[in-house]
């Protein structure tokens, strides 16, 4: 069929291959909301950000009703959240969020990236100084009153009929670290190795 479908192809399935990783994570993010605080989105903040985030994904309503059902039966997985700290190549810090049944499995494979992109797996502490855990709405501009808003946001932003593109608590880093295009690339190709890791939630690191 030629060169143009088979690029096409290849288009098609990496998309999709995202998209079945991005979903995955979600259902993650459903399972340990609904341990925490219950199968009601009404009264489960955490849930609702889930719900509200796998919409933004445009993730099948049927697969979130389905994960909220698994998470809320007794045989469901119970994933443990683990940070992991290190450094990239150059000095570059790097904090790991991962939701995982097998600890165990889950170090090793993130050691390993760590190694094999030049990089170096810390201990807890080791890189956590440079950041700052804060909530995270992204939004539309367009037609947003840019005031800050204050107290329970999502809350606020419900009751203004503004639905966030996507909501969470990240790491933000106040030691960003600036590098040449080469170097940079060296740093985005272990960041990249350890955001296809099947038990990485999230990946944050001080890059610009």
């Amino acid at each position: 069929m030629g060169r143009i479908f088979e690029v096409r192809k290849h288009t098609m399935f990496a998309r999709w291959d995202r998209m079945a990783k991005q979903f995955a994570r979600i259902s993650k993010d459903i399972n340990i909301a609904v341990k925490a605080g219950g199968s009601d989105p009404n009264s489960n903040p955490a849930l609702r950000r889930a719900v509200q985030n796998s919409r933004n994904l445009n993730m099948p309503k049927d697969k979130v009703e389905a994960a909220i059902k698994r998470a809320s039966g007794k045989d469901a997985t119970a994933y443990e959240q683990i940070i992991y700290e290190g450094y990239a190549p150059h000095g570059v810090a790097v904090i790991v969020e991962a939701a995982t049944d097998n600890p165990t499995r889950t170090v090793a494979q993130v050691r390993a990236i760590f190694s094999k992109g030049n990089g170096n797996l810390g201990t807890t502490g080791s890189v956590a100084f440079q950041f700052r855990k804060m909530g995270v709405f992204r939004l539309k501009p367009d037609g947003i009153d840019h005031d800050p808003e204050f107290g329970h946001m999502q809350e606020a932003l419900e009751k203004r009929g503004i639905h966030p593109i996507s909501a969470a608590h990240e790491y933000i880093c106040t030691t960003p670290i600036e590098l040449p295009e080469a170097q940079a690339t060296e740093v985005l190709q272990l960041i990249d190795a350890l955001e296809q890791n099947d038990d990485v939630q999230n990946v944050y690191h001080s890059l610009v």
